[in-house]
């Protein structure tokens, strides 16, 4: 028996042996030795599409392997960041995210991913530079002039966002905190399907990098840029403190996360080709483009960048008392 039993586990030893053999080579391929997936947390079309795929094309290039932006919106961004958070930490599943399902749904409401835990930081992707647009019959000049009507006239603006709890929304609810302005919120799946109903009047005002081709052409005015620059596109349009709401901007700030246990090589690897793209000319200039801003970071600038925004949501949400239904 003792021999059989001998016989049996070295049977099983040398099977474990040849089925590992192939794993062991595919452990020792060198990164990225086939395409790696980008989750964008929201449907196509909108502001994350148009930043995460410029930086798909760069990062592409810089590794020759191909970078593929995979949309999984739903729920303001949190099926999304699940998904990546959940995912194989072999880096070849990456997030490419704005900043609200990271640094505000999580204070709003419960979300299947922690991300202090779940998540480490790779890289800035940039700031958008856009802010309050209304439809062009309203006739509205300046910010005043639609803070002074929504005042006089409770609940007759329409606000699209991006959905509940996204920055978008947040945005709002920071003027309506500041104004005291009464200005209906409704939540959309995306910035897309929002553009839709801003350009057909069903609702009248947004704040999205996507509305801007339309302030171009004159069907959207813009009044105020949620940045502490002014948009170069829109060089006399104000910033909010510009116009007397210091500390209101509400940043929007995407970035690339891995799922916690990612090998620190490749993370290295990824943040170091992120810093040189974004500081390049070509995607300083292909960001513009999109009214995004450059702003490269390291991971370790890019969690005390987090946790300072983190914190201004927190306050903003307690003061306000913003509750998700």
């Amino acid at each position: 028996m003792r021999r059989n039993g001998i016989g049996r586990r070295g049977l099983l030893s040398g099977a474990a042996g040849i089925l590992a053999a192939p794993m062991l080579a595919r452990a020792a391929d060198p990164w990225p030795s086939r395409p790696v997936k980008m989750i964008v947390p929201y449907a196509p079309g909108g502001a994350g599409d148009a930043i995460a795929r410029p930086w798909a094309e760069r990062l592409q290039a810089a590794f020759g392997q191909a970078f593929v932006v995979e949309n999984r919106g739903g729920a303001s961004g949190a099926i999304g960041v699940e998904a990546a958070a959940r995912a194989a930490p072999d880096g070849y599943t990456l997030l490419a995210s704005t900043s609200a399902p990271l640094t505000i749904l999580p204070q709003l409401r419960k979300v299947g991913y922690d991300p202090r835990k779940d998540l480490v930081p790779i890289g800035r992707m940039g700031d958008t530079l856009g802010g309050f647009v209304t439809i062009a019959p309203l006739g509205f000049k300046r910010l005043a002039d639609v803070v002074d009507y929504a005042k006089k006239n409770p609940g007759k603006l329409a606000f699209g966002s991006s959905g509940p709890g996204t920055s978008t929304h947040m945005r709002l609810e920071m003027l309506k905190y500041r104004t005291g302005a009464d200005i209906l919120h409704v939540p959309y799946r995306g910035s897309a399907d929002a553009l839709t109903d801003l350009l057909a009047g069903h609702v009248q005002i947004m704040n999205e990098i996507v509305v801007l081709p339309h302030v171009k052409t004159g069907k959207l005015a813009l009044h105020a840029t949620n940045h502490t620059s002014r948009n170069p596109d829109f060089p006399d349009v104000p910033t909010l403190t510009e116009v007397g709401y210091p500390n209101s901007d509400v940043p929007i700030w995407y970035s690339m996360w891995a799922p916690t246990g990612t090998p620190a090589e490749i993370v290295a690897r990824v943040s170091t080709a992120m810093l040189e793209i974004a500081r390049s000319a070509e995607m300083t200039q292909r960001l513009r483009e999109i009214s995004v801003l450059g702003a490269p970071q390291t991971p370790e600038e890019i969690i005390a960048f987090y946790e300072a925004d983190r914190a201004g949501n927190g306050q903003l949400i307690r003061e306000a008392k913003i509750r998700l239904d």
